[in-house]
């Protein structure tokens, strides 16, 4: 790999952000805590998504046989026959129902080539199932270990058609994708799980805001940022309406990993913040005091059966992800709490497949929706070693129609990033830090440009004291800058 061009650093937050590493002995919540209710708004009735129209110039290419066990390029064979519609009875009736079953090999597809698809590949192969990917370029993680590879956007019309030949049941490996593709997926009698309903909420802070509040789910005080009178309305006093200050703008689309965020501590600073974003729809969010973050990753199947891993404990560094370890020392009565907040999100969506709940919990002990990730969670990799059945796994059973997997850990884990900083002297000494810790899983996604603030590979440790499982996997990251 390529040494990262530091001048291309995209900084996600204040580089000074002096957030220590976690300590396990600093958080422990025992006590009961009543959740306070909070203000139900109007359920949401969006109106239906729009129709899908073929983009300008829009075009797509099948790259075949790309193959995970053969290097230098890919080879070619002919294209995979127009499959039948496996999605559909013979009068055209779609078979989206409790009773749908697809056998292996498939065929199955997924939305999005970067390394939650990668995974959700590997978890796929190993219960016998062809996948197709959908991607933007060739060298795409996903795309790299996929049979097939259809290379184009999610809302194109022309390459939605050459994908859905591929596959008789879909999903995505991330929420920002075309929704009224899905849709149009779903109109061809493709099995889409979760649907495009579940992924036009989860992929909007308005929508999702909206929806947490009109099911009673417990969340930050926020007010929508959409227009002018918006914004006259959210510098009024909070008692009048107004918004809490100090606050969180974030846009309502596309952002991530600290992106599309700007903090705002007074009324005064609001225009200026939201002038920084281009205006956009946003969602300012009233700066909560948290002791931790915390995720909780449930898995639904069609036919309403759900799971949900123990609540796990994620620290951040600049807004991105840096460690999870789990499971997450909230004591009984919170880790009941948190599951079943998660239980009861997935359900009211209607979610089938995989859904990840973060949550803040406050420094007097509530727990309150952070965002929802509708797929695999970046929190939830370490699933792969210390769970009976991880993330991905259930992610495919869900979309294929079998019965879910056990979620139980098997072992107390710790899982750390690895991001592109650590290439910026050259490789990172693999030998070293797998000497210094025989027992660290290694999972790299196969990227080949790191940059800094870029997610290259994590490395995960089982032992019985999560606590210790944190520190051995620290010490096998630093291990790779020797």
């Amino acid at each position: 790999m390529t040494t990262p061009n530091r001048s291309s650093f995209d900084p996600r937050s204040d580089p000074s952000d002096p957030s220590p590493e976690p300590s396990f002995e600093t958080l422990s919540y025992d006590d009961s805590v009543t959740i306070p209710a909070v203000r139900l708004g109007e359920e949401e009735s969006p109106a239906a998504l729009p129709s899908i129209e073929p983009e300008a110039g829009g075009s797509s290419m099948v790259l075949r046989a790309i193959r995970a066990n053969r290097l230098g390029s890919p080879g070619q064979m002919p294209i995979r026959p127009t499959i039948p519609p496996l999605g559909q009875d013979a009068s055209g009736k779609t078979l989206d129902t409790p009773a749908f079953r697809l056998a292996p090999p498939g065929p199955i597809g997924v939305i999005g080539g970067g390394q939650l698809g990668r995974m959700f590949i590997q978890a796929a192969r190993r219960l016998g199932y062809d996948v197709a990917v959908l991607a933007d370029h060739p060298d795409d993680p996903a795309a790299r270990i996929s049979r097939q590879v259809v290379l184009g956007p999610s809302g194109d019309l022309n390459t939605l058609k050459v994908f859905q030949a591929h596959a008789a049941a879909v999903t995505v490996e991330f929420e920002n994708v075309s929704a009224p593709g899905l849709r149009w997926l779903e109109g061809q009698k493709r099995v889409v799980r979760p649907s495009s309903h579940s992924v036009w909420i989860c992929q909007d802070r308005l929508r999702e805001k909206g929806f947490l509040e009109s099911q009673g789910v417990p969340t930050a005080p926020w007010r929508p940022i959409v227009d002018a009178e918006d914004l006259d309305r959210a510098i009024r006093p909070f008692e009048q309406g107004g918004a809490p200050f100090p606050a969180i703008l974030k846009t309502a689309t596309s952002g991530y990993d600290g992106k599309g965020q700007r903090r705002v501590e007074t009324p005064d600073q609001l225009e200026e913040a939201w002038r920084s974003l281009r205006r956009s729809p946003c969602v300012l969010e009233g700066f909560v005091p948290f002791a931790a973050e915390v995720s909780v990753v449930a898995a639904r199947g069609r036919d309403g059966q759900a799971v949900t891993f123990p609540p796990f404990l994620n620290h951040h560094v600049r807004h991105i992800l840096d460690t999870t370890t789990a499971p997450a020392p909230l004591g009984p009565i919170l880790t009941a709490e948190a599951r079943d907040l998660a239980l009861k999100t997935i359900h009211a969506l209607e979610h089938v497949g995989v859904l990840c709940v973060e949550f803040f919990l406050t420094t007097d002990g509530q727990l309150l929706v952070n965002e929802l990730a509708p797929r695999p969670h970046n929190s939830g990799h370490l699933t792969i070693e210390a769970a009976v059945c991880d993330q991905f796994e259930q992610q495919v059973r869900a979309l294929v129609g079998l019965p879910l997997g056990c979620a139980d850990l098997v072992s107390p884990a710790a899982m750390v990033n690895l991001m592109g900083e650590l290439w910026s002297q050259g490789e990172p000494n693999w030998t070293a830090a797998l000497q210094a810790e025989p027992a660290a899983r290694l999972h790299l996604y196969g990227k080949f440009r790191p940059a800094p603030g870029r997610k290259m590979g994590h490395l995960t440790v089982l032992d019985p004291d999560p606590q210790r499982a944190l520190d051995r996997a620290l010490a096998a990251r630093r291990a790779l800058a020797s």
